[in-house]
């Protein structure tokens, strides 16, 4: 059986495991508790492709306990017990890890809970959602919550090097990655989806020349005509959802349904799809069209009691509406420039007088004086600081323009004058 390369270059330690430092880094969090030998029951939540599941076999592996592992595409609460059963004869504890643990019900994480919150087991759940959304309260509580980010242009490279001298033993050839563009781009920062690429790429090319010389051209004919290989393990599954958004995001209905009757087709989580319109309403949307952001909420909450396969009209309507909305990211915008402002300027001084006072030695010590309670003024409204001195007139909120936020341009501009440039 010819093992896939990515599987090949699974790393066995940690030493040899590439990114995620702030959690496998020397003296960061994960590793020290793997070292100590004391690793709680946890949800490791990222991209696809980044380590997830590697870095669970390297805990197992490290420890030298059994590991079982299940997916939840196809396993369910019958083998969740029968590991179970298992670990409590043998009195072990191993490590059950669970890929894709959001597909998993509430019936099926609630078998989880007595052998997790008991040590018969040491749960490791991977997943690409929020766990906050799809893990339910009581396993989550029990539970360490470890975010993996995507992976850097240079580990990438550095995989692609690892794999291209494990192609050239196995295939006999010599390969010299000219051009990595299209294989980086084809990844998307997915280690595993850049390896199957790089190793389609060079077998292919090796049956016609024995030196092979790779370009972003000869990935981009070979990876075309050979999709439904690259893809057999539904890495598209990302490519289609993010074609719905863009579509979305681009106002065009039409391309926005055919992207959305793809996933349905695909059997598709309709709270996935649904979720993501619920983040673009702000995102793509926002203040100039506030209704967008209640209709996905609705959206969001109407296809969970009603489900497959009524539940698509919903879906059908919601996404046409947003996609034929008005566009604005001014929100967006706004809370990422504030965050930047932040984290230059540090945790800067809150004016005393919108301090808050609860204590009379506050009160004396200035906390809340010369507060203007806007409700005293007329149009309940009066000039006053509300930024910290040093980032006072900065303006982070910029409507842009459509009619809605025209509205709310010319209120602010009324309002404070000159203050914010409006």
């Amino acid at each position: 059986m010819l093992i896939p390369l990515a599987e090949q270059l699974r790393p066995e330690n940690l030493d040899d495991y590439l990114g995620q430092e702030h959690l496998a880094g020397n003296d960061a969090i994960l590793r020290k508790a793997i070292e100590s030998g004391n690793v709680p029951s946890m949800i490791l939540w990222g991209p696809p492709g980044v380590g997830k599941t590697t870095l669970a076999y390297i805990i197992s592996k490290q420890l030298n306990r059994t590991f079982y592992t299940l997916s939840a595409v196809s396993s369910g609460v019958k083998e969740v017990r029968e590991i179970i059963a298992s670990a409590t004869k043998s009195g072990e504890s191993p490590f059950l890890f669970i890929d894709e643990i959001h597909r998993f019900s509430k019936s099926q994480q609630d078998a989880l809970l007595g052998a997790v919150e008991k040590g018969v087991v040491t749960f490791i759940g991977a997943t690409t959602e929020n766990p906050s959304f799809e893990v339910i309260s009581p396993l989550l509580s029990r539970c360490q919550i470890y975010i993996l980010k995507g992976l850097e242009e240079q580990q990438l490279l550095r995989l692609m090097d690892q794999g291209k001298e494990r192609l050239e033993q196995s295939l006999g050839a010599s390969i010299r990655i000219e051009e990595p563009e299209a294989l980086l781009r084809i990844s998307g920062g997915d280690a595993r989806k850049l390896l199957n690429a790089l190793e389609l790429v060079s077998t292919t090319a090796s049956q016609k020349d024995s030196e092979v010389v790779i370009t972003n051209e000869l990935t981009l004919s070979i990876i075309q005509q050979n999709l439904a290989i690259y893809d057999k393990g539904g890495e598209m599954h990302y490519d289609i959802i993010s074609a719905f958004i863009k579509s979305v995001r681009g106002s065009d209905p039409n391309a926005t349904i055919y992207w959305l009757a793809r996933m349905v087709a695909a059997g598709e989580d309709p709270k996935f799809i649904a979720r993501r319109m619920v983040i673009l309403a702000s995102e793509d949307i926002g203040n100039a069209n506030p209704n967008a952001l209640l209709l996905a909420t609705s959206c969001f909450q109407a296809i969970d009691v009603i489900g497959y396969p009524e539940c698509d009209l919903i879906l059908s309507q919601t996404a046409i509406y947003l996609a034929c909305s008005v566009k604005s990211n001014a929100s967006y915008l706004a809370i990422r420039q504030a965050a930047k402002t932040f984290k230059t300027h540090g945790d800067l001084p809150v004016p005393l007088h919108i301090r808050n006072a609860p204590t009379k030695l506050m009160k004396n010590i200035g906390y809340g004086k010369d507060y203007k309670y806007a409700h005293d003024y007329d149009e309940n409204f009066v000039n006053q600081e509300f930024l910290p001195e040093k980032l006072s007139g900065t303006t982070f909120y910029k409507p842009q323009d459509n009619p809605r936020e025209n509205e709310l341009r010319a209120r602010l501009k009324a309002l404070w004058k000159k203050r914010y440039r409006y």
